[in-house]
């Protein structure tokens, strides 16, 4: 009968890769290995589709179909999801591996090889995540007897807290100088006005109720509530969530939605908040190229993004005495333990105010 200081080394040498998975000597795949991923702005690709046709190809649209319809997943969590095992698909094609009898330490070969190319300790726990749920759901559907993956642990991410904007750049960013040229003509200056007060209401609604970029892309203007004060969010998951606004976003946002947007929305019949000049529903993208612009015209760093707004918008709630609780529940986590990272935050705000107004600094 094994002793108990035999059981203690055998789980020991079972796990044994979880301290020094990424301070081992880095594998050598061969030179060639940029043949086998190619990195763009979607993920990872190939010249050539080697999983297209396979039972792979359709195990994995099949999975993709899961986390849509039971898992309630957004497009683009989706897509980094068959992106992640797609790029595993092509490692173990590579590497001659058949992938439903692979073992812990072949994907911990592959996550050694990520490392290897130089990836963020961010994107190598996505990509362990993302096989993780694949296994999982391999052997919910016994195309799989085990879960190769499920001991597996990526790498310590240090924490890096929020990058937020202090409330004087904020008012300089929300309040930027207006510039509308009057030698233009008529349908010109109106469309320059329009687009003046759509990026000033579209930032005013990203500060005032912490929304993610993806969902004021998807706002529709029935979810716009500026009588009663409030935004009602379809966010991730498809959780809805009911934010306050205050009265000056309203007072923005109602100037928007009266004057501006029907100058935008033109002849379409687009139900979407903020438009583009075309009438449709902004992009993510044209969102982040505004904030940037705002950013620039401000004076503040361009290298912000527009969830910096979300990230202040939690920190100042917090800052003047919001609880925890309720701002989980308007920023829409799912867990408090994700709320909780902007407590570092104010914790730091109040040792400022402490150093200057304590009579014994």
């Amino acid at each position: 009968m094994a002793t108990r200081g035999e059981n203690k080394n055998e789980r020991r040498r079972v796990y044994d890769d979880r301290k020094s998975d990424y301070q081992s000597t880095p594998l050598n795949f061969g030179s060639d290995h940029e043949n086998c991923f190619a990195e763009n702005k979607n993920g990872f690709s190939a010249g050539q589709d080697e999983t297209k046709g396979t039972p792979w190809d359709d195990l994995l649209s099949a999975f993709c179909d899961s986390l849509r319809t039971q898992d309630n997943k957004s497009t683009h969590t989706i897509r980094n999801y068959r992106n992640d095992i797609k790029a595993y698909f092509y490692w173990c094609i590579r590497e001659n591996l058949e992938m439903l009898n692979v073992r812990h330490q072949q994907i911990r070969r592959y996550l050694a090889y990520l490392d290897q190319a130089q990836y963020a300790r961010t994107t190598i726990n996505r990509h362990l995540s993302s096989i993780k749920a694949f296994y999982r759901w391999l052997v919910i559907e016994d195309k799989c007897q085990s879960n190769p993956a499920a001991i597996l642990q990526g790498p310590k991410q240090s924490k890096i807290l929020p990058r937020v904007i202090a409330p004087r750049d904020m008012e300089h960013l929300l309040d930027g100088a207006k510039d509308a040229n009057k030698t233009q003509s008529k349908t010109q200056q109106a469309l320059k006005e329009a687009l003046i007060l759509r990026d000033d209401a579209l930032l005013e609604l990203l500060y005032a109720a912490g929304l993610r970029v993806s969902e004021v892309s998807l706002l529709e203007l029935a979810r716009l509530d500026l009588n009663q004060g409030f935004v009602r969010v379809m966010g991730k998951g498809s959780k809805e969530r009911l934010v306050p606004l205050h009265q000056k976003a309203c007072q923005v946002l109602e100037n928007y939605v009266l004057h501006a947007r029907p100058v935008l929305k033109r002849d379409s019949e687009s139900s979407y908040v903020f438009l583009s000049v075309h009438g449709r529903p902004l992009s993510t993208n044209t969102i982040r190229t505004v904030f940037k612009k705002k950013l620039h015209e401000a004076g503040l760093d361009e290298s912000l993004s527009p969830h910096a707004m979300r990230h202040s918008f939690a920190t100042d709630l917090l800052s003047g005495g919001a609880d925890l609780r309720s701002v989980q529940e308007m920023l829409g986590h799912s867990s408090l333990s994700t709320t909780q990272i902007y407590t570092h935050l104010t914790s730091e705000h109040l040792k400022e105010v402490h150093h200057q107004s304590h009579p014994r600094e």
